[in-house]
């Protein structure tokens, strides 16, 4: 079936079907590939070795580490699936990558069906994660978190 565009005078058709879900999906599969190429990265240049990425500044200055220190061993360690020395590196960043999933498939579910993901987080989750990410800062720095150290 063929229309015509009032304005333009031009014959359009419509488009079929099997290209909406595609295009739904262009922004949640180019993020996947923008972590997946990160993650690739990561576990290709191995931040073990001294030289490939520079140090924490806090950790640098003061000698306390900061709720991202590890991360990116830790990523190193999980995409070479020693989970054990990812969730050992930085278990905040590794339950993190859980979340990232989980969150990212809605998403993809949702776009894919042409709904939007709400995720609405009001000032109480917010606060909560504010309070997880000190704590878990503060726990490792000190003596008795040593077990949180990277």
């Amino acid at each position: 079936m063929r229309r015509v565009n009032a304005e333009t005078r031009r014959v359009t058709r419509p488009r079929p079907a099997q290209w909406v879900v595609p295009r739904r999906l262009v922004v949640p599969l180019g993020t996947l590939a923008a972590v997946a190429g990160a993650f690739a990265f990561v576990g290709a240049v191995d931040p073990n070795q001294p030289g490939h990425y520079p140090v924490c500044p806090l950790l640098r200055y003061t000698g306390l580490y900061c709720p991202g220190c590890g991360g990116l061993r830790g990523a190193h360690a999980f995409v070479h699936g020693d989970f054990a020395a990812a969730l050992t590196d930085n278990a905040l960043a590794f339950a993190g990558y859980f979340v990232f999933a989980v969150v990212w498939t809605l998403w993809a579910v949702r776009s894919a069906r042409g709904r939007p993901l709400r995720i609405d987080l009001g000032p109480v989750h917010l606060w909560s994660a504010g309070v997880l990410l000190l704590v878990f800062t503060v726990v490792r720095n000190l003596p008795f978190g040593g077990w949180l150290h990277p």
